[in-house]
């Protein structure tokens, strides 16, 4: 969520005149995040999110919209996409396909307590269970081919040590994703990111209220166990060492076992499920950081940190069943 291509108060306004928003108030760059450019946009409506998408197509795109309609009918609390006058959901501005979304309440934590992790765990299986007769069929588009292409990409940045570690454990799981055993999990369309800074929570009182999942932009199907190993990744995780908090991990994932029970097969693939959400974002951070895009403000996140995990889950990974 950085600004890639810049907007100016005229050609947002001109823009607008497609939607029963009313008048523009106020709009401002949304600095965090590396992939596509977003605003804070006031109307005299309301406060929403506008999305210029900077590599996702057109073709694409109604994956991910259709997405967050379906969950947010089904009460998963999530962005709803606004329709134009003539209902549709995308359009264009800048030359860049763009949507608006509904504005959730709260901020991101990045310091949880337990009774965060508990909330998105609950949050994540309630979504898992709304997704199941979600028609998509996009596949996540940093799934194991983009792995393939993107490991020679980075590795001569990287030391001979890393390098070793990127080969053997792409091996490993390329090894398990050709298995029948792999090809049996359950799956649909998932998040695929939700870290700390795609949840919201409202604070006030000091009660945590969950606020919804946002950034639904690099979903796709997937199966459930790696997008809870995503998920487990970043929220349990210390982020120094990245050894997995056992409070918070036992907190999440005990709230997602509450609602939604895994299948045995699931059980057994958990280890290298959360080997392989380290892998996926251990590569893009490398991406990210050694080839980038030009932006008017970016944050590139820290490889290493992705490298620390992935070594902890390769030594040893708890049950998923405590």
């Amino acid at each position: 969520m950085a600004v890639f291509t810049p907007v100016s108060r005229a050609q947002l306004e001109a823009w607008l005149v497609r939607y029963p928003l009313g008048a523009l108030r106020t709009f401002e760059g949304i600095a965090s995040g590396i992939e596509n450019t977003n605003y804070f946009v006031t109307t005299t409506a309301g406060r929403f999110v506008m999305t210029l998408f900077e590599r996702l197509s057109h073709d694409q795109l109604p994956f991910y919209l259709g997405m967050m309609q379906h969950l947010a009918k089904r009460g998963i609390p999530c962005p709803d996409p606004v329709p134009d006058f003539d209902g549709k959901v995308l359009g264009e501005l800048n030359g860049k396909p763009a949507a608006l979304v509904t504005c959730l309440p709260g901020r991101s934590n990045f310091h949880p307590a337990p009774v965060h992790c508990a909330a998105v765990g609950d949050l994540l299986a309630g979504m898992h269970l709304a997704a199941r007769d979600y028609p998509g069929d996009l596949p996540n588009l940093r799934g194991l081919a983009w792995w393939r292409q993107t490991a020679p990409l980075v590795a001569p940045f990287m030391n001979a040590d890393d390098a070793a570690l990127l080969a053997d454990e792409l091996a490993a799981q390329e090894h398990v994703h050709a298995s029948e055993a792999y090809c049996s999990l359950p799956r649909s369309a998932v998040h695929a990111d939700l870290f700390r800074d795609n949840v919201l929570f409202d604070e006030r009182d000091h009660e945590p209220r969950l606020g919804g999942a946002i950034d639904f932009y690099f979903a796709g199907v997937d199966t459930w166990m790696f997008d809870l190993a995503v998920t487990v990744n970043d929220w349990c995780s210390y982020d120094a060492s990245g050894v997995l908090d056992q409070f918070r991990l036992d907190a999440l994932t005990k709230a997602y076992l509450a609602r939604r029970t895994p299948e045995p097969a699931e059980l057994n693939a958990w280890p290298m499920m959360l080997r392989a959400a380290a892998l996926r974002f251990w590569l893009s951070r490398l991406f990210d950081l050694h080839l980038p895009r030009a932006a008017e403000f970016v944050n590139p996140k820290d490889p290493e940190q992705y490298a620390r995990i992935l070594r902890h889950r390769r030594h040893g990974a708890p049950s998923l069943q405590g």
